[in-house]
């Protein structure tokens, strides 16, 4: 069983979106999983054997407790009621405290299907009288990471400091070369410094070096005071 899941529209998304968080909630103790939607090919420079080649090594550099892959179509992403029951089996045998979704604003429709398939498979995790493997199960809350193909700057629930986390991240991300640095520019600014760029601006919003933004729908609740900044 999981403490936390996050479930990302195309493998690489949750290491762009919380790559930080992810070393964060390992580090303390919490066993935490990925769930890919979809394999992310076709694309210009990979193929599915070189996809699951880079999600194994990143994997392998964040220490995940456990990844698998829903074999949903990418591209044509869809919140429909069959994978709705795939989704939500997943959830009843990994029985994760939190899930983690992309925002619900986004250029990528993969994304903005991928949140509202996650926000529909929870409440179906906890139905009864089911033949969805596992015993029901509700997670407490979805929290949203933002991904690079939101152009809006918007304003987050909270910004987590991953000034410590950044490098072994950035090293997370650069194993999915074909995606970000096989036939891109390689003057600067190239895509990683972009991304290195964006987390320090999310860094600067808090006064650290790096940070990565998150937000919910629902209310956010703090035992005490000493996890502000």
């Amino acid at each position: 069983m999981l403490d936390v899941l996050v479930i990302a529209p195309h493998p690489d998304d949750a290491e762009l979106g919380m790559g930080g968080a992810i070393l964060q909630l390992k580090a303390g103790g919490l066993r935490v999983g990925v769930l890919d939607l979809t394999s992310g090919e076709p694309t210009p420079h990979g193929s599915l054997k070189i996809r699951a080649q880079e999600t194994a090594a990143a994997t392998e550099i964040l220490g995940l407790d456990w990844r698998d892959n829903l074999g949903l179509p990418n591209r044509s992403l869809e919140p429909t009621l069959a994978a709705r029951e795939k989704l939500a089996g997943v959830i009843r045998q990994q029985r994760p405290r939190w899930l983690f979704a992309p925002y619900w604003t986004d250029a990528h429709p993969d994304h903005v299907a991928a949140t509202e398939l996650v926000e529909a498979a929870r409440f179906w995790a906890k139905l009864s009288n089911t033949d969805m493997p596992g015993e029901p199960h509700h997670p407490e809350r979805i929290y949203n990471y933002y991904c690079v193909h939101l152009k809006l700057v918007v304003q987050p629930a909270f910004v987590l400091d991953i000034s410590a986390e950044w490098e072994q991240k950035a090293a997370a991300i650069a194993c999915f070369e074909s995606q970000f640095v096989t036939g891109r520019p390689t003057t600067p600014p190239t895509f990683l410094d972009s991304l290195r760029d964006e987390a320090a601006y999310w860094g600067k919003t808090i006064g650290t070096q790096y940070g990565e933004p998150f937000t919910c729908r629902e209310p956010i609740g703090l035992g005490t005071m000493a996890g502000l900044l």
